[in-house]
């Protein structure tokens, strides 16, 4: 893929921004449309309510691998100089941010991406909990809260454990990447075929995983053809909001993290709209949590994501997607702090009715 045409005609900022608009647009519609939610696999498991949810997002964290490892298979990327594997990654910022931002998803009823995608669509409560996260995420990732992050972080990483690779550690080659990859779609289509879900669904999820294979090569081939060095990245939501809200003390300029921001917000509107299920949502409705239990969710996934180096996306298919050990982690560390936390806070773990005004999927 040659962007150079596309660097000269609007620079290299623009073009980031460009394929992050692009990325985003993809990212927001498919979410919107299959309601693809961690939170509600998650919740699909401590509440034994069936498992439409937890397909639709094992498809797309099975296509996300999948995907990756074959482009680094055949050397369309090279994730060597990344962030995940060119410095030692906190180990313990992966568990204990992971736990904190796990918990806050469930006070929150949505992890940063959906909540994203359910701001577009018109929930106020969605919009308000952004809002917490970007500013609790700034504080941890460059304010008052970076002594505690660094403090955390710092007490164990991969430089103890000999590195990030899941397949250096399995002494596996690369190849080996591609079969798991293959082994988990192959499982994700059993599930979804168990659970008979709708096949437009089941081709969603599959293209929201493959946003995260777009983002992996589009970042890296910009990466080769710029002429100030960047690193090769893919989507994550906790770190765009937080740079985004730097850019209003002037840091930095508008790149990826933003377009992908308002690539998503936008193609999520616009699935909204297309499916009718745009709808104004606030806090005063019957049936909904107050706004103090969304604003400490808020608070623990802006500082836990932060810690994680990475929300449910960034860290879990993202990070996942190269099979680095500590985004594995964290995402692992995710999933039992949303489980404990259903289960503590929410109740029983006993399935809710199809028809009650919050549906859990949705919310």
């Amino acid at each position: 893929m040659d962007l150079v045409p596309v660097i000269d005609s609007i620079g290299e900022g623009g073009t980031a921004l460009v394929g992050g608009v692009v990325l985003g647009l993809l990212f927001g519609f498919f979410a919107q449309q299959t309601a693809f939610c961690t939170r509600s696999a998650v919740l699909d498991l401590t509440r034994r309510r069936g498992f439409s949810a937890l397909a639709i997002w094992f498809i797309g964290f099975a296509v996300a691998i999948l995907g990756v490892q074959l482009l680094l298979a055949n050397g369309s990327v090279d994730v060597s100089e990344t962030r995940f594997f060119s410095t030692a990654q906190s180990l313990s910022g992966a568990l204990i941010g992971g736990l904190v931002f796990g918990i806050g998803m469930v006070l929150a009823r949505g992890c940063v991406s959906r909540l994203l995608v359910l701001g577009a669509a018109g929930n106020l409560r969605a919009i308000f909990t952004v809002f917490v996260i970007g500013l609790v995420g700034l504080g941890t990732y460059d304010g008052v809260l970076v002594p505690l992050r660094d403090g955390i972080g710092g007490l164990w990483n991969t430089a103890a454990i000999g590195g990030n690779d899941l397949l250096v550690h399995a002494a596996l080659p690369q190849s080996a990447g591609v079969w798991l990859g293959a082994i988990l779609a192959l499982a994700a289509l059993a599930l979804a075929i168990v659970t008979r879900l709708p096949v437009w669904k089941g081709f969603g999820a599959a293209i929201v995983g493959l946003t995260i294979v777009g983002g992996w090569y589009f970042t890296y081939t910009l990466s080769t053809q710029v002429f100030e060095p960047i690193q090769a990245e893919s989507l994550s939501f906790i770190r765009p909001l937080a740079t985004t809200g730097a850019l209003a003390g002037g840091a930095s300029s508008f790149g990826l993290d933003q377009g992908l921001l308002i690539g998503t917000l936008l193609g999520a509107f616009i699935a909204s709209l297309a499916l009718g299920s745009f709808r104004i949502a606030t806090f005063s409705e019957a049936g909904a949590p107050s706004i103090v239990r969304y604003a400490i969710g808020g608070v623990l996934m802006g500082f836990g994501g932060i810690l994680a180096v990475g929300c449910t996306i960034g860290a879990g298919l993202t990070g996942g997607s190269v099979l680095a050990v500590s985004s594995l982690t964290g995402l692992a560390a995710m999933v039992v702090g949303a489980a404990i936390a259903d289960r503590v806070i929410d109740g029983r773990g006993a399935t809710r009715p199809a028809t009650e005004p919050f549906p859990l999927a949705a919310e």
